[in-house]
């Protein structure tokens, strides 16, 4: 195939992705796909059979790249208007898309030489060769709806909605997290520098505070148990008081942690002072990431001090300065600890898989 070709494919299915990975939680699938092609495209990338979960995207980002191409076929012997070697786009497009993507659609580096897929072209003719037959249906119906529009932007639509349901699918995928069998500190610290760059709603900081109380707990033994809830609960439907409730071994609360990533106000601290009082917690703390609002320090500071007088001690803290001292202390053993937690809760609280994604990345690299 040209090379130009594989480049305009290449080009696609970058481009594509970037913008559903950008868009996927809120995009909705085109009006002009209906609800039966809809249901194709789901079972055709979340397939039993392995092989299937390749066609669509093969299929699709050749005919994107050149509209003239006969998006049923499989091999060029095939002959006719538009025939083509889709294993050559599976094989050099397709493939490493899927190993960059923990292997979403299945980790096969020859997905179209397996037997499903020696037959010259998608189409009724070759049904009876097919193990699932249901699948095999659902491919042809929505190559041949491709066909019958014959309508770039149509094909289009169809790759966008390909491309979430891989989206989707990759959510649920377990990531590999390789720890490294040494960090030292200053690694540690930026790794971690790194992990909280892109912003994520506050889930990545609660991962990483949540994580740094687990070992706290572990290793020095101030704790026996950290309760949390997912990013979006709130309090009130969790009955925590805090983000994380660090627990003693028969159940008293000993310390309260709220974590915000972004700048700490007076009437945030206002706010959690009801359920400190009621739940009689004596020591809170808030991890402030971008600092304490300049305009509200003065009131801030004579909150705690009148909050201190009836009992309740609050501390205000970075994560940053936190963990160095934290990982200062627990040595490589824990800082090792520390970062195979992170994965964990990543993946216990359902993080978005951009983040899990990262943190994946930011190990490897080390």
């Amino acid at each position: 195939m040209p090379k130009d070709f594989i480049a305009e494919s290449a080009d696609i299915l970058e481009r594509i992705w970037k913008e559903i990975i950008e868009s996927a939680p809120e995009e909705n699938p085109s009006a002009s796909i209906n609800d039966d092609i809809l249901h194709c495209i789901n079972s055709s990338i979340n397939s039993p059979v392995k092989t299937y979960r390749y066609v669509l995207p093969t299929q699709l980002v050749a005919k994107l790249a050149n509209p003239k191409l006969n998006s049923r076929c499989i091999q060029a012997s095939l002959g006719g208007k538009g025939a083509f070697d889709a294993r050559t786009i599976a094989h050099k497009m397709i493939v490493p898309f899927d190993q960059q993507n923990n292997g979403v659609l299945g980790g096969s580096t020859e997905p179209y030489v397996n037997n499903p897929l020696r037959v010259p072209e998608f189409s009724a003719k070759y049904r009876k060769s097919q193990k699932n037959k249901t699948v095999w249906d659902c491919l042809c119906k929505v190559l041949d709806s491709i066909e019958q529009a014959d309508d770039p932007n149509y094909t289009m639509s169809i790759f966008r909605q390909v491309s979430r349901e891989i989206y989707n699918r990759l959510a649920t995928i377990k990531i590999t997290y390789p720890s490294p069998l040494r960090i030292s500190l200053d690694k540690a610290m930026m790794l971690i520098g790194d992990f909280l760059h892109d912003l994520s709603g506050g889930d990545r900081l609660l991962a990483l505070t949540s994580a740094i109380f687990m070992v706290i707990g572990d290793r020095m033994k101030l704790f026996s148990k950290v309760e949390r809830a997912h990013i979006t609960a709130s309090d009130a439907s969790t009955g925590l008081a805090a983000d994380l409730e660090c627990l003693s071994e028969d159940g008293e609360l000993i310390l309260a942690v709220e974590v915000k990533d972004r700048i700490l106000t007076v009437n945030q601290i206002r706010g959690k002072i009801p359920a400190i009082r009621e739940r009689k917690i004596s020591e809170v703390l808030f991890i402030a990431q971008r600092g304490i609002a300049s305009e509200d320090e003065a009131q801030i500071n004579q909150l705690i001090q009148n909050e201190f007088v009836i009992g309740h001690n609050y501390y205000v803290i970075d994560f940053f300065s936190l963990a160095t001292v934290v990982l200062a202390l627990i040595g490589e053993d824990g800082r090792r600890d520390f970062l195979a937690q992170v994965g964990n809760q990543l993946d216990s609280y359902d993080s978005e898989i951009s983040s899990r994604r990262a943190w994946a990345h930011l190990l490897s690299e080390i």
